[in-house]
């Protein structure tokens, strides 16, 4: 099976930055895609950010403030939070889609989540 573990979250001031970061684990043998999702309380979750190949998307509400990137060395994506604001305030998930190995010749695909790290953004 594949774990994504997040870290980073933590609170700051309107106009702060932080940096989340989602580290794989497992016999990962390769990642298709990764991204950021939020949920604010009483709101569904909502997809923030997203990377596959070549192929970036960020929601509007964050377009030129946050930067999603990819180190597939060490199968973790970092989400780069600047210019914060308090609707960014949630809980941030991450997720990846990719193939793990169960066998020496046996390969799974793979769509997981991390526990989500909180966010929150004081005015």
């Amino acid at each position: 099976q594949v774990q994504l573990v997040e870290s980073g979250g933590g609170l700051v001031q309107a106009g702060g930055s932080l940096r989340l970061s989602c580290a794989g684990s497992g016999t990962i043998v390769s990642i298709n895609s990764m991204g950021w999702h939020r949920q604010a309380p009483g709101l569904q979750r909502d997809l923030v950010a997203f990377r596959s190949g070549n192929t970036i998307k960020y929601a509007d509400s964050v377009k030129g403030r946050f930067t999603i990137s990819i180190d597939n060395a060490k199968n973790t994506v970092y989400l780069q939070m600047n210019s914060l604001k308090p609707e960014d305030t949630g809980v941030y998930y991450c997720n990846a889609a990719g193939t793990y190995q169960t066998g020496p010749t046996y390969f799974r695909a793979f769509n997981s989540w991390g526990q989500g790290t909180q966010v929150t953004v004081s005015s």
